[in-house]
C-alpha cells in the first residue's frame, strides 16, 4: 500500500493496516480526484524516504505542507529548487546566517539536512490548495504522532526542535530524558521576533550531537 523504501516500512506497517490510515486512504483518493492537493501524492512520505529511522539524529516539526502551486514537496518548510522562499522559511534562513555565518543558499530545497538525518516532518501530511489546514483531523496526525513515540523509543539520542504551538503540542509524546527537546515560536513573520530570532536552536543542537559523540550537523550543506 504504502512503500518508503527504508525500515520505515517495517515500523509503520501494522500502522497503514488500521482502520483511521484506511479512512485517511479513501478520503486522500476523493481529495486529489477533485481537488487541488499538496504535496503531489507521489511526494507526500518524502520526509521518512530521505531520513530512516536509523539515521534520524534531529526531528524538526511543522504543521502542514505550503498550500501555493509548485511549492509543496513532502519535507516541511522545504520548496522545489526554484521556488521563491516563503517567508517562514527566509527566517529560517536568517536565523541561521545569524548563528553561524551562512548565507542563504540559491534553493530552498531542504533535501541537504533531511539526507543527514534531519527528518522534516509535518504532523499533517497533506493540504488543499490555498486552504491550510483543510486537512487537518483526518488521521494525519495519529500517523505522525507515532512517528514521533517511535523516535521517543530510540536509544541513541536526538533533538526535536518544536517551533510554534503545533510543534509544541507534541512536546507530551518526547518523555525519553535522552534526547534534547529545544522550543520556541514559529519563524513565521507573525511570530519570528517573539523568540525564534536569536533561540541559537542550529548551534545548541550540533553542541548535544558532539556531546554524544554523535556527526554533527552540516547546517550549510542545505540542498543536496
Amino acid at each position: 500500500m504504502v512503500h518508503i523504501g527504508n525500515d520505515w516500512d517495517t515500523l509503520l506497517a501494522e500502522e497503514f493496516k488500521k482502520d483511521y490510515y484506511l479512512r485517511l486512504r479513501e478520503f486522500l483518493k476523493r481529495e486529489y480526484f477533485g481537488a487541488t492537493v499538496y504535496p503531489p501524492m507521489g511526494d507526500i512520505f518524502n520526509a521518512l524516504r530521505y531520513t530512516s529511522y536509523a539515521d534520524c539524529r534531529v526531528v524538526l516539526l511543522g504543521q502542514d505542507p505550503y498550500h501555493g502551486r509548485g511549492q509543496a514537496h513532502g519535507l516541511c518548510f522545504s520548496v522545489k529548487e526554484g521556488v521563491p522562499f516563503p517567508p517562514s522559511l527566509q527566517n529560517i534562513f536568517k536565523e541561521l546566517h545569524d548563528e553561524l555565518g551562512v548565507n542563504p543558499p540559491k534553493s530552498g530545497e531542504l533535501v541537504g539536512w533531511a539526507k543527514q538525518g534531519v527528518l522534516l516532518l509535518n504532523t499533517t501530511l497533506t493540504v488543499r490548495e490555498g486552504q491550510p489546514q483543510s486537512h487537518k483531523g483526518q488521521g494525519w496526525e495519529i500517523l505522525t504522532d507515532k512517528i514521533i513515540s517511535l523516535l521517543n523509543e530510540k536509544e541513541t539520542p536526538i533533538v526535536f526542535l518544536l517551533w510554534g504551538g503545533n510543534a509544541r503540542s507534541k512536546k507530551s509524546l518526547i518523555t525519553n530524558p535522552r534526547h534534547l527537546i529545544l522550543e520556541c515560536a514559529h519563524p513565521s513573520p507573525l511570530s519570528a521576533y517573539n523568540g525564534f530570532f536569536g533561540c541559537g536552536h542550529f548551534v545548541k543542537t550540533n553542541a548535544f550531537l558532539r556531546e554524544h559523540e554523535l556527526p554533527e550537523i552540516d547546517w550549510a550543506r542545505i540542498n543536496a
